[in-house]
């Protein structure tokens, strides 16, 4: 039997984010997998060089964390590098990107309240 609240990611259809590249997306939970209201969760997958352009999302907050890989942020300023088992946090509004700095990185990507790929919830 199919459960309602388990996402397995090799069922779920990736996805090329817009203002991103390099950039496999797996939206793990949301409105169309298991019903989230509130919070949308995804795994991005990413080649060396490549990731999120800036940009920043109006009334969104993001966490990522990272699974996978290495990573270069930039957000509020500030400029660091990201390993496994680390977390980053971009408040609503404020410019940032990731790109990754290993042959592949790996993320876990939570927003809140849900982004869900929706244009009008992005500033390039």
């Amino acid at each position: 039997m199919k459960s309602r609240y388990l996402v397995r990611q090799s069922e779920v259809t990736p996805y090329s984010p817009a203002n991103h590249t390099g950039t496999r997306n797996y939206r793990m939970i949301g409105k169309d997998t298991v019903g989230a209201k509130q919070v949308e969760m995804l795994i991005g997958e990413v080649e060396r060089g490549k990731g999120a352009l800036p940009h920043l999302h109006p009334g969104i907050e993001q966490v990522c964390y990272l699974l996978e890989g290495s990573a270069h942020v930039e957000v509020g300023g500030e400029k660091f590098e990201m390993a496994p088992g680390e977390a980053c946090f971009f408040p609503a509004g404020l410019p940032h990107l990731l790109s990754a700095t290993s042959e592949r990185a790996k993320v876990m990507v939570i927003y809140a309240p849900p982004y869900e790929e929706n244009p009008a919830r992005r500033k390039p």
